[in-house]
């Protein structure tokens, strides 16, 4: 590992995991470096061989450069960027991702404004799919409260993140941001939608939907295991497997799902002492959150578990 360059005083830190994506890391970092609001750009260099850090260096000296020679994955790299962040606030983009708005990390930050935020769901658009604006909320008097975000577009308080431990490390890839979600409402803490100018997410045409279809089933498998308490343990497993079926008959690519959905199975044999599942309260109210309408925060709030000093929160074992 290797570090490069002073810690910042301001109030977030852009952290950007990348391997061997070096062009599409330029425009990344150069939209990060380009805020308004004086942010702290953390690169972490996940092994990459194509001349990423050196880049960096090069192009973008008062960028923050963590440099690994092995690739640990996504997960335990955004960990790692959290716990080296020096400022309250993390945002978290994607390596082929962008901010083609100077002002969306200083709209970000406004949307803080209440304690039980504890992530804020950026706007952003899968440009290379179509002009659709994804988890953004109408700009109304209501704060909407989304289930969980999407990895590429997202901030989080670095307390109450390394509070609750993170990221689950063994996920690996895939479902890591729904596994804490749930953990951080059962201390009280809602993702807010925000409505900040969208990122750009510019999808690699090298990303591994092999691995996307293997892991994201199997997480599913392991949240549940995790996360979901007894009453509806039973019930919220055998959905999720056979929900798993159905989408791999429907995407025609059930045999790489019905992988996954084995693997989860047998990997919960690793993961029996680590259940630590959320209170049933917390569980009913991140399943009545939808996927589709958005529900305003005054609607939920009675329902919603109360908040957890940080020094009484449990981190989940890694």
């Amino acid at each position: 590992m290797q570090l490069s360059r002073e810690r910042h005083p301001g109030r977030a830190t852009v952290v950007i995991t990348t391997k061997n994506r070096v062009e599409e890391l330029r425009a990344a970092v150069a939209s990060a470096v380009a805020q308004s609001e004086p942010v702290e750009v953390l690169v972490i260099d996940d092994g990459s061989t194509d001349g990423t850090a050196d880049m960096i260096r090069a192009e973008f000296p008062s960028v923050r450069l963590v440099r690994y020679e092995s690739s640990c994955g996504l997960i335990v790299r955004r960990n790692q960027g959290a716990a080296l962040a020096s400022t309250p606030i993390v945002v978290s983009i994607d390596d082929d991702a962008a901010f083609p708005s100077k002002n969306t990390v200083q709209q970000t930050l406004l949307e803080f404004d209440r304690p039980e935020v504890g992530a804020v769901a950026i706007p952003f658009i899968n440009v290379n799919q179509n002009d659709t604006v994804h988890q953004r909320a109408p700009r109304d008097e209501h704060v909407y409260v989304a289930r969980t975000f999407i990895g590429t577009a997202h901030a989080v308080r670095r307390d109450l993140f390394l509070a609750l431990g993170g990221y689950r490390e063994h996920l690996f890839h895939q479902g890591e941001e729904s596994d804490y979600c749930i953990r951080m409402l059962d201390a009280g803490y809602i993702v807010r939608i925000g409505h900040a100018d969208p990122i750009h997410h510019f999808e690699s045409p090298r990303r591994d939907f092999r691995r996307i279809d293997l892991y994201g089933r199997r997480n599913d498998i392991l949240f549940a295991w995790h996360n979901v308490p007894p009453p509806f343990f039973t019930l919220h497993l055998i959905a999720t497997t056979l929900n798993g079926i159905r989408a791999g008959i429907r995407a025609r690519r059930l045999a790489r799902m019905s992988a996954g959905i084995l693997k989860g199975y047998r990997d919960l044999y690793g993961q029996f002492s680590k259940r630590r599942p959320v209170r049933a309260q917390a569980y009913r109210v991140y399943r009545s959150l939808p996927q589709g309408p958005l529900i305003p925060l005054s609607e939920i709030r009675d329902t919603i578990p109360p908040m957890i000093a940080l020094e009484n929160i449990r981190p989940v074992e890694q």
